[in-house]
């Protein structure tokens, strides 16, 4: 039980992270941002990638923590 737990933590990270770079915008983001930064609501697939990132990162927690209880 602990393998397919450990297992799926791990495709749901790489998953996380192809989601998370999937939403990097423009070469001229920051560390802190410009000053000419315009904020906008999120539309379309941008607002289901999003979404999508989100609902990954949840089930990331709940199965990290689920992995340590009965890991």
């Amino acid at each position: 039980m602990s393998d397919i737990i450990s297992f799926a933590v791990i495709v749901v990270a790489i998953l996380l992270v192809i989601t998370v770079l999937l939403q990097a915008r423009g070469g001229s983001a920051g560390l802190f941002g410009s000053a000419g930064t315009t904020f906008r609501t999120r539309r379309g697939v941008e607002k289901t990638l999003f979404q999508f990132t989100l609902g990954l990162g949840v089930i990331f927690v709940v199965l990290a923590l689920v992995n340590v209880r009965f890991g």
